[in-house]
């Protein structure tokens, strides 16, 4: 199954040096609830549409890892991998975003299909997101209003072999 894990740049150069990023791991897929919850709200939405959903959803956790790591560049970062279904429990947490699963194996560079990074003309936007992304959470109009900005960034896109360039470039 294709999942859409949420990182920040240093775990992106986790990834890069070992090779592999230790489980468990939180991730979001399509998983029954998020197919359930766009019957409802699109019934149009075709497989693309969701897994766009679910990477959307990594983008957001990855404002909430990016807060708790200073470090780290100011850009959203997913990695896209592909995993054994068997490896996947879904959150049945109502407070969990929707499409949330525990990945109870590691991840390794070879499982990666993708990445998914914001350029810099985002890191403004983002920084000051992450400020703001928990009282967002918390049903903050004007918070999510700067997450709104933040989220208004489309990610681009890097192949694996890409990763390692992309992390000497920040």
């Amino acid at each position: 199954m294709r999942v859409y894990l949420p990182a920040t740049t240093n775990v992106l150069r986790t990834l890069v040096d070992d090779g592999r990023l230790a489980g468990p791991l939180t991730a979001f897929a399509v998983t029954p609830s998020l197919r359930a919850f766009y019957a409802l709200s699109d019934a149009g939405a075709d497989e693309e549409e969701l897994e766009y959903a679910a990477l959307l959803a990594a983008a957001r956790a990855s404002l909430r890892l990016v807060d708790v790591d200073p470090s780290a560049a100011r850009r959203r970062v997913v990695l896209a991998a592909d995993v054994p279904d068997a490896a996947l429990t879904e959150v049945e947490d109502p407070d969990a975003d929707r499409g949330a699963v525990r990945l109870a194996g590691e991840v390794a560079l070879r499982d990666v299909a993708s990445a998914h990074v914001d350029g810099a003309e985002a890191e403004d936007d983002v920084r000051a997101a992450v400020g703001v992304v928990l009282e967002a959470d918390l049903g903050s109009e004007d918070a999510q209003f700067v997450v709104d900005q933040a989220e208004g960034h489309e990610l681009a896109w890097y192949a694996t072999q890409e990763i390692g360039t992309l992390l000497e470039l920040l």
